[in-house]
Protein backbone atom coordinates (compact mmCIF):
# COMPACT_ATOMS: atom_id res chain seq x y z
CA UNK A 1 0.00 0.00 0.00
CA UNK A 2 3.12 1.95 1.10
CA UNK A 3 4.69 1.78 -2.00
CA UNK A 4 1.46 2.36 -4.31
CA UNK A 5 0.98 5.86 -2.29
CA UNK A 6 5.28 6.70 -3.46
CA UNK A 7 4.45 6.03 -6.82
CA UNK A 8 1.03 8.26 -6.82
CA UNK A 9 3.27 11.06 -5.13
CA UNK A 10 6.00 10.52 -7.66
CA UNK A 11 3.68 10.65 -10.32
CA UNK A 12 2.10 13.74 -9.06
CA UNK A 13 5.50 15.30 -9.07
CA UNK A 14 6.62 14.79 -12.33
CA UNK A 15 3.21 16.08 -14.03
CA UNK A 16 3.47 19.67 -11.86
CA UNK A 17 7.22 19.65 -12.92
CA UNK A 18 6.28 19.37 -16.56
CA UNK A 19 3.33 21.82 -16.52
CA UNK A 20 5.98 24.34 -14.60
CA UNK A 21 8.03 24.42 -17.91
CA UNK A 22 4.83 25.81 -19.97
CA UNK A 23 5.87 29.41 -19.45
CA UNK A 24 9.92 28.98 -19.29
CA UNK A 25 12.16 31.54 -21.61
CA UNK A 26 10.34 32.53 -25.28
CA UNK A 27 6.55 32.03 -25.61
CA UNK A 28 4.80 32.59 -28.81
CA UNK A 29 1.05 33.10 -29.58
CA UNK A 30 0.31 31.54 -33.07
CA UNK A 31 3.44 32.56 -34.63
CA UNK A 32 4.75 31.43 -37.74
CA UNK A 33 7.91 32.11 -39.16
CA UNK A 34 8.56 34.99 -41.68
CA UNK A 35 9.50 38.83 -41.91
CA UNK A 36 7.46 41.59 -40.49
CA UNK A 37 7.92 44.74 -38.71
CA UNK A 38 7.33 45.78 -35.24
CA UNK A 39 3.86 47.45 -34.20
CA UNK A 40 3.82 47.43 -30.75
CA UNK A 41 6.13 46.65 -27.40
CA UNK A 42 4.66 45.85 -24.47
CA UNK A 43 5.90 44.87 -21.32
CA UNK A 44 3.51 42.58 -19.41
CA UNK A 45 3.70 41.74 -15.36
CA UNK A 46 2.79 38.37 -14.44
CA UNK A 47 1.05 38.90 -11.70
CA UNK A 48 0.00 35.05 -10.43
CA UNK A 49 -3.60 33.59 -10.60
CA UNK A 50 -6.24 36.13 -10.99
CA UNK A 51 -4.05 38.97 -10.03
CA UNK A 52 -3.59 37.58 -6.65
CA UNK A 53 0.16 37.32 -6.57
CA UNK A 54 -0.46 33.53 -6.15
CA UNK A 55 1.13 31.45 -8.90
CA UNK A 56 0.64 27.81 -10.06
CA UNK A 57 4.31 27.15 -8.09
CA UNK A 58 2.98 28.25 -5.28
CA UNK A 59 -0.31 26.38 -5.01
CA UNK A 60 1.18 23.14 -6.80
CA UNK A 61 3.40 23.19 -3.87
CA UNK A 62 1.61 23.23 -1.02
CA UNK A 63 -0.74 20.67 -2.53
CA UNK A 64 2.59 18.47 -3.14
CA UNK A 65 3.68 19.45 0.15
CA UNK A 66 0.84 18.49 1.87
CA UNK A 67 0.70 15.13 0.35
CA UNK A 68 4.32 14.03 1.22
CA UNK A 69 4.18 15.24 4.42
CA UNK A 70 1.08 13.17 4.89
CA UNK A 71 2.96 10.21 4.36
CA UNK A 72 4.81 10.50 7.68
CA UNK A 73 3.91 9.74 11.15
CA UNK A 74 0.49 9.33 12.26
CA UNK A 75 -2.29 11.28 14.58
CA UNK A 76 -1.04 14.49 15.56
CA UNK A 77 2.27 14.20 14.11
CA UNK A 78 1.16 13.19 11.10
CA UNK A 79 -1.18 16.52 10.53
CA UNK A 80 1.71 18.41 12.13
CA UNK A 81 3.81 17.13 9.11
CA UNK A 82 1.12 17.74 6.29
CA UNK A 83 0.93 21.78 7.41
CA UNK A 84 4.48 21.90 7.15
CA UNK A 85 4.85 20.04 3.97
CA UNK A 86 2.12 22.21 2.74
CA UNK A 87 3.94 25.39 3.81
CA UNK A 88 7.39 24.19 3.04
CA UNK A 89 5.95 23.05 -0.49
CA UNK A 90 4.30 26.54 -0.89
CA UNK A 91 7.25 28.42 -0.12
CA UNK A 92 9.56 26.56 -2.60
CA UNK A 93 7.35 27.01 -5.42
CA UNK A 94 6.67 30.76 -4.91
CA UNK A 95 10.41 31.56 -4.48
CA UNK A 96 10.47 29.11 -8.47
CA UNK A 97 8.18 31.26 -9.77
CA UNK A 98 9.17 34.34 -8.98
CA UNK A 99 12.44 33.97 -11.13
CA UNK A 100 9.62 34.50 -13.75
CA UNK A 101 9.59 38.22 -14.09
CA UNK A 102 8.18 40.24 -16.37
CA UNK A 103 7.91 39.04 -20.16
CA UNK A 104 7.83 41.71 -23.13
CA UNK A 105 4.84 41.23 -25.86
CA UNK A 106 5.57 42.26 -29.11
CA UNK A 107 3.05 42.93 -31.75
CA UNK A 108 4.26 42.00 -35.13
CA UNK A 109 2.54 43.26 -38.42
CA UNK A 110 3.88 40.07 -40.90
CA UNK A 111 5.01 40.93 -44.29
CA UNK A 112 1.57 39.27 -45.70
CA UNK A 113 -0.32 41.84 -43.76
CA UNK A 114 -1.11 39.42 -40.62
CA UNK A 115 -0.55 39.94 -37.35
CA UNK A 116 1.65 37.65 -34.80
CA UNK A 117 2.49 38.51 -31.03
CA UNK A 118 5.55 36.78 -29.78
CA UNK A 119 6.30 36.90 -26.20
CA UNK A 120 10.22 36.91 -24.65
CA UNK A 121 11.50 37.13 -21.33
CA UNK A 122 14.04 40.07 -22.90
CA UNK A 123 13.31 42.97 -25.19
CA UNK A 124 16.91 42.67 -27.04
CA UNK A 125 17.05 46.32 -28.22
CA UNK A 126 13.39 46.17 -30.68
CA UNK A 127 11.82 49.55 -31.25
CA UNK A 128 8.14 49.98 -32.63
CA UNK A 129 9.20 50.59 -36.67
CA UNK A 130 12.06 47.76 -36.46
CA UNK A 131 12.18 44.96 -39.24
CA UNK A 132 12.29 41.89 -37.87
CA UNK A 133 12.05 38.16 -38.10
CA UNK A 134 10.54 35.34 -36.53
CA UNK A 135 11.61 32.02 -36.79
CA UNK A 136 10.95 28.86 -34.43
CA UNK A 137 8.72 31.71 -32.50
CA UNK A 138 11.60 33.87 -31.51
CA UNK A 139 12.60 37.67 -33.24
CA UNK A 140 15.37 38.47 -34.78
CA UNK A 141 17.04 41.14 -37.24
CA UNK A 142 16.98 40.24 -40.76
Amino acid sequence: MAAHRFGSVIGLLFVLALGACGTVGNRTDNVSSGYGVVQSIELVKQEGIGGSGIGVGTVAGGVVGGVLGSQVGSGTGQTAATIGGAAAGAYIGHQMEKGKGDVYKFTIRMDNGSYQTVTQSTSTNFRVGDRVRIENGVLSRP
